[in-house]
């Protein structure tokens, strides 16, 4: 993780030759955002297959994740997948552009929302609500247009390039209702007293975070203890939330689920099993929208080889 604080967007800030690349990638985004909803969907799968050869690294990350998750699929099925993982990986790329620069009126005939009620019912009883997710390519699209249904504020890990952090930060003020850092535990848990809902996505390898190893896919995977201190903390109910593709190309269906139950139960490794396994449900449903290129499984118990 970076170590400079996210701040508001100033271009005049960024006007060094080392941003020049990025400036370039901006502007492709910005004309990007003109093309219609089908022709970015088909130039993204095309942007994500051309990163696919070109990052032999990441490659075997996605190879090794999926040998371990799905090791009852054939060699070639696995293959599949792995290029239809980086395909929608390469898809949102383009749906920055439409995050960023699309009107409310040209994003809501996209969208669907189901569950929405589990929420409210949260509120309405005065409860708090987490919004429990997990790291899928859609997750960018996936928050703009959850914020067309209701307010919500969105935890944020500070980004490499201080320029892509600076705009991204801005972007997400924009439509969000606060973009609090994951290190601001008390920022969070006050928002989420005051019904604002918080989207939270704990699965990453956090390696000097406190861990315990709870089963993701049935191999042991390092899972921050955190999210039950949250829970507790703030007396929210944990909904799942995750966006997904259509798979006609015609948009988006936003998930939200019923509230997670005995959460927090006072167990860190029954909490974390829990969560493990809701994200693990949609990964399942939909697993080449699931971001397989993360280390996920790079911190192992003690005594087990690397596997990456």
């Amino acid at each position: 993780m970076a170590s400079h604080k996210s701040e508001p967007f100033r271009a005049r800030d960024y006007l060094h030759p080392r941003y020049w690349s990025m400036w370039f990638f901006f502007a492709l985004l910005r004309l990007a955002a003109f093309l219609p909803y089908r022709t970015q969907l088909a130039l993204g799968r095309k942007l994500g297959r051309l990163s696919r050869g070109l990052s032999a690294k990441r490659r075997r990350i996605v190879r090794t994740n999926l040998e371990l998750c799905f090791p009852d699929l054939d060699a070639s099925e696995r293959e599949k997948l792995d290029h239809l993982s980086f395909e929608n990986l390469g898809v949102s790329i383009f749906e920055l552009a439409m995050c960023w620069w699309w009107s409310e009126e040209r994003l809501r005939p996209l969208v669907e929302i189901r569950g929405q009620e589990n929420v409210q019912a949260c509120l309405d009883r005065g409860q708090g609500v987490i919004l429990l997710s997990g790291h899928f390519s859609s997750l960018e699209i996936g928050g703009r247009l959850l914020a067309l249904f209701m307010p919500f504020s969105a935890m944020y890990r500070t980004q490499k390039n201080r320029l892509f952090d600076s705009l991204l930060y801005s972007k997400r003020q924009g439509y969000l209702e606060d973009v609090i850092s994951r290190k601001n535990t008390r920022r969070m848990i006050k928002g989420i007293k005051n019904l604002t809902p918080t989207w939270y996505a704990p699965d990453q390898n956090f390696a000097n975070e406190r861990n315990v190893f709870a089963p993701f896919f049935g191999v042991p995977t390092a899972t921050i203890t955190a999210s039950s201190r949250l829970a507790k903390s703030s007396g929210a109910a944990m909904v799942p939330f995750y966006p997904e593709r259509k798979a006609d190309n015609s948009g988006y269906i936003l998930w939200l689920l019923p509230a997670m139950q005995n959460f927090p139960s006072g167990d860190d490794l029954e909490d974390a099993t829990a969560i493990n396994a809701t994200i693990e449900q949609f990964a399942r449903k939909r697993p080449e929208q699931y971001m397989w290129v993360h280390q996920r499984f790079k911190t192992r118990p003690p005594g087990e080889p690397l596997l990456y």
